[in-house]
């Protein structure tokens, strides 16, 4: 993956995620980079440079299910979308593929 930093436990919310796969599936399956804290029923809206490939999420929303702490699927058919594939290069530093919660809440953490 670039560059890419994002806070793990941010002061602010709905917090970014990084993000490290996307399959190309019926219900496409993301992974973050670590722990998302995202609830399922919430709604997120992708950022996806080209370089990264699957350009054709950019700026989409759906709605998610948590699969697990780094990962969940969302409502959209990605299977005749361009492959994700995050590049290697140091100059891609603060253009990151990135999703955002829109709506509903993240975890608690207490």
């Amino acid at each position: 993956m670039a560059n890419c930093y994002a806070v793990a436990d941010p002061h602010f919310q709905p917090a970014m995620r990084l993000i490290s796969a996307i399959t190309n599936s019926n219900q496409a399956t993301v992974t973050t980079s670590f722990d998302h804290d995202f609830v399922s029923g919430t709604i997120v809206r992708f950022y996806v440079p080209t370089y990264y490939g699957m350009v054709q999420l950019n700026k989409k929303k759906g709605t998610i299910t948590v699969t697990g702490t780094d990962t969940f699927t969302v409502d959209i058919n990605t299977i005749n979308f361009d492959t994700f594939s995050a590049p290697g290069a140091a100059w891609y530093q603060n253009q990151c593929a990135i999703v955002v919660p829109v709506t509903g809440t993240v975890q608690d953490v207490t």
